[in-house]
């Protein structure tokens, strides 16, 4: 009998098995997949609930995904995550757990799949698409199956003021450190958008020569210049480039999303980087100098700094002079600060120009009263001061007040009536015919 039921057919078709007493008995086992922890299996939704989610995988059980398992976000709703018939892949967690279930994961499976597909376009340089799901202190957290970090300066090409606009959008970035390890995935969607301009750059680096005057937007500002966005490319503008005068920071002349006309100083093609000027494209306030000043003459300025050896003064914007210690005063000065102070406005003479070293030499002491400053280009001459004491005007001040009042508008005069046409007088009549005239009057009397 024994060797009967070890011959018997049925036995290898993996559906009975021998019991404990020879018998037949059914192998239900066999019927089951065999499945082990840490593997992926895909099953069907059958419930969702609001702290777990019961799926079916063809176990002699159903899989229960816990809500903490089901996502790599936090804090999220089942339902939102999941439906009812919906085919899923889960990891296997623990086949029995202390009450006998079988306990799976979603996101560890998604894990495993998307890690594979990371590190697959890691090595081969490939962007990956992943969504926005949170905003944390530096960056942007993507849900790639994983949690990729995404640092705020590597987000686009400029710099970006507001993180919480790319919430919830869909991104393509490429991974520029893998750590499995740690679970360590750092992207960049900066370099998507560098390779997507590549093209556009090049064009630019064609168009362009030093030399040109371009037009850009500020689109970035640092403690050592400001960037400058020429359509497709950015641009360096030193802050030594910034101004003719001096600038402490680029925020003091330039504001981000500012349009600004430059001109390109050189272009390194190999290393794609364009040196950009601001001031150039200004009027040099040096050549406002030797146009408008010569040695000799007497200008005002303003104290900028005063040092050991003497004191700055800034004539013109931009334009410092050196008043040395030993062109202050008349008298010996041990300290300049004895004679003036940052900020006072002064009249200082010009002793030199040097025009190739951009340098002035002024002088306090050597000017004298009565000197005409000249004017700052762009302003009008001052009348000449003439001196005159009030003596001169103390006797005739009523007089030159009566004059200068205004007189009462003349009346018209009533237009001249024509004399009569003068009645030609009689011509003259001889003296005795006057005489014999005048009797008749005698003698009627």
């Amino acid at each position: 009998m024994a060797n009967d039921t070890i011959n018997d057919p049925r036995l290898e078709e993996g559906v009975w098995t021998t019991g404990p007493d020879g018998e037949l008995v059914p192998d239900y086992d066999s019927t089951f997949p065999t499945i082990n922890e840490g593997e992926v299996v895909n099953g069907t939704v059958v419930r969702v609930d609001k702290d777990e989610v019961l799926v079916d995988i063809g176990y002699k059980s159903e899989g229960v995904i816990p809500v903490s398992e089901l996502s790599i976000r936090r804090s999220v709703n089942p339902a939102d995550e999941v439906s009812v018939g919906d085919e899923i892949a889960a990891l296997v967690m623990t086949k029995e757990d202390a009450e006998g279930r079988l306990i799976l994961s979603k996101k560890r499976a998604r894990f495993e799949i998307a890690w594979k597909a990371i590190e697959s376009a890691y090595e081969k340089g490939e962007p990956v698409t992943g969504r926005v799901i949170e905003v944390v202190k530096g960056g942007l957290i993507l849900d790639l199956g994983v949690r990729g970090f995404l640092p705020a300066s590597l987000v686009d090409i400029r710099r970006v003021q507001d993180l919480d606009e790319y919430l919830g959008q869909e991104l393509r970035c490429k991974v520029i450190e893998l750590n499995r390890s740690r679970n360590n995935v750092v992207l960049s969607r900066r370099a998507v958008l560098e390779d997507e301009r590549k093209e556009m750059r090049q064009a630019i680096l064609d168009r362009l020569n030093p030399g040109d005057v371009v037009e850009g937007t500020i689109s970035n500002i640092v403690d050592f210049g400001a960037f400058v966005d020429l359509e497709g490319m950015d641009g360096l503008i030193h802050i030594s480039e910034l101004s003719w005068s001096h600038v402490n920071h680029p925020s003091e002349v330039l504001e981000i999303g500012q349009k600004v006309k430059v001109k390109v100083l050189d272009i390194d093609r190999e290393r794609q980087r364009i040196s950009l000027g601001l001031k150039q494209t200004q009027t040099d306030p040096w050549q406002q100098v030797l146009e408008s000043y010569q040695e000799g003459d007497v200008v005002e300025g303003k104290v900028t700094k005063v040092v050991t050896f003497g004191a700055f003064v800034e004539i013109l914007p931009g334009v410092e002079g050196l008043v040395h210690i030993s062109e202050l005063a008349q008298h010996h000065v041990e300290n300049p600060r004895e004679v003036v102070s940052q900020g006072d406005t002064v009249n200082v003479r010009i002793l030199e120009v040097d025009a190739e070293r951009r340098r002035l030499s002024l002088s306090l002491k050597r000017v004298e009263d009565g000197m005409p400053v000249q004017p700052k280009p762009g302003d009008e001459a001052a009348p000449p001061s003439i001196d005159l004491s009030e003596d001169v005007f103390s006797e005739e001040s009523a007089v030159s007040d009566e004059s200068a009042a205004p007189e009462p508008a003349a009346v018209p005069e009533p237009a001249a009536v024509p004399e009569p046409a003068a009645v030609p007088e009689p011509a003259a009549v001889p003296e005795a015919a006057v005489e014999t005239d005048s009797e008749p009057e005698a003698s009627a009397e």
